[in-house]
């Protein structure tokens, strides 16, 4: 069994571990109230849309998400949260710097002996939730769980679905379709891209993710058979007919999203597996993108 395998499947454990954390941890996360930006670079950055949404959804304040590299320095907030699995991603830690003396920041990471550990103000170690994977799985999801914690907004539930979300087979014929895009609503949108990067770094697949209701407004035009269609949370009304009407497989997310997003991840596994890939050796990525300066 791959790291990857091994990781994801232990994220029910890592996210029960993460919510009862939650609370000694409030004080360094944003209070209600505060205008937030949540930084992150890839798979980060993703969580961080996600998180962005659910605080908003929550009624706790103003929050934007950004790729690390495309910080607006021109606003002002009153905190900024950086997600860095590894603690040494160049543009995390450039942006730290910066932001040092006039911005309150803080950062949730999987290793205390990284640079990060001095850049940010405040920072939260969930090193239980550290990878040796490259491709990112558990501690994405159990920082994403942390913060959907101390916003008021995870359950039990959630934890059950996880678990049946690594119980239960995938969709027949699934692994076998050349193309995948993933919808999302919400906080979901966020995850849906994290879907089709893991399906990407993993398996090399074509894929693809949008807004739910932004699908019609081109993308479904690429939807045939032999094509598949993932929505996390609720679809919109109508679509899942309008996707089955040209022949493409819908997949209905009938798990919390943040579990569908589990099952995603089984699917690039899957996929990687029948194209003869490991995906343990994703092409061109390492676990950290650590940029040398000129």
């Amino acid at each position: 069994m791959s790291h990857v395998e091994n990781e994801l499947n232990s994220q029910p454990e890592c996210w029960v571990r993460a919510a009862e954390r939650a609370a000694e941890h409030a004080a360094v996360l944003p209070a209600a109230g505060e205008r937030v930006a949540i930084v992150g670079c890839g798979t980060s950055w993703f969580m961080g849309q996600a998180a962005a949404a659910l605080r908003e959804q929550a009624g706790q304040g103003e929050t934007d998400a950004f790729a690390a590299s495309e910080f607006p320095y021109g606003r002002t907030y009153d905190r900024v949260l950086a997600l860095t699995r590894s603690g040494t991603t160049t543009e995390v830690l450039d942006l730290l710097g910066r932001l040092k003396g006039r911005t309150r920041t803080a950062a949730i990471t999987a290793d205390p002996r990284t640079p990060v550990m001095e850049a940010a103000d405040d920072v939260i170690v969930l090193d239980f939730a550290d990878e040796r994977s490259v491709v990112q799985t558990r501690f994405a999801t159990t920082a994403l769980t942390l913060l959907r914690t101390h916003f008021g907004l995870h359950t039990e539930s959630v934890v059950a679905d996880a678990r049946t979300a690594l119980s239960v087979p995938l969709p027949e014929g699934l692994v076998d379709c050349a193309q995948f895009t993933f919808l999302g609503r919400g906080w979901s949108v966020g995850l849906a891209n994290e879907a089709g990067l893991k399906m990407r770094e993993a398996a090399l697949a074509w894929t693809e993710a949008y807004p739910a209701m932004e699908y019609r407004h081109g993308p479904i035009s690429i939807t045939s058979a032999g094509t598949a269609t993932w929505m996390l949370g609720e679809a919109p009304d109508g679509l899942a007919e309008q996707v089955r009407a040209t022949g493409g497989l819908w997949v209905e997310g009938g798990l919390d999203p943040l579990a569908e997003l589990v099952r995603a991840q089984r699917l690039a596994v899957a996929v990687a597996a029948a194209c003869g890939l490991d995906p343990d050796q994703p092409r061109h990525l390492t676990r950290s993108v650590i940029l040398t300066t000129p």
